[in-house]
C-alpha cells in the first residue's frame, strides 16, 4: 500500500455513528469490479494503527449483513463518509437488538390488555414468509 494511500487513511475521521460507503475491489473470473458497502459504523477498534479495523452494519432484504473491514487493506479503494452522528457510546452493538426490542414493546402492550389489530400480525407473518424463501 502506497504512502499517500496510508497518510489519507490515518486522517480520516470514522468514528462510530458514522454512515459510510467502502468501495471494495472484487476480482471474480479474471475481472476486476467495485462493489460499494454503505452501512453504519459500530465500532473502530485498533485506533489509526497498523492493525486498525471497523465494523459496518446494513440491512439487505430485511436481514443485517456485518462486515469487518482492516482499514489498511488494498481491496478497499476508497471509504467516504456519508454523514456523522453523535453517539454516547463508543461501540453501538445495541443496534443488533434494536428491532427485536421494538417487538417486545408491542408484546408487552398486548399482554397489558391492548389489543393489535389482526391485520398488522397477518402482514407480519407474510413478510417473514417471503424473507425465509
Amino acid at each position: 500500500m502506497s504512502p499517500v494511500v496510508t497518510a489519507s487513511r490515518k486522517d480520516l475521521p470514522i468514528r462510530a455513528g458514522a454512515t459510510v460507503k467502502v468501495h471494495l475491489k472484487i476480482e471474480e473470473k479474471g475481472k476486476t469490479r467495485m462493489q460499494i458497502f454503505e452501512g453504519l459504523v459500530l465500532s473502530v477498534k485498533g485506533g489509526t494503527g497498523n492493525g486498525a479495523m471497523f465494523t459496518v452494519r446494513k440491512v439487505a432484504s430485511g436481514v443485517g449483513v456485518e462486515k469487518i473491514f482492516p482499514l489498511y487493506s488494498p481491496s478497499i479503494d476508497k471509504i467516504e463518509i456519508v454523514r456523522q452522528s453523535e453517539v454516547s457510546r463508543a461501540k453501538l452493538f445495541f443496534v443488533r437488538n434494536k428491532v427485536a426490542r421494538d417487538v417486545k414493546r408491542k408484546m408487552r402492550h398486548t399482554e397489558s390488555g391492548a389489543t393489535v389489530p389482526m391485520q398488522e400480525e397477518d402482514t407480519f407473518e407474510t413478510i417473514k414468509e417471503e424473507v425465509l424463501a
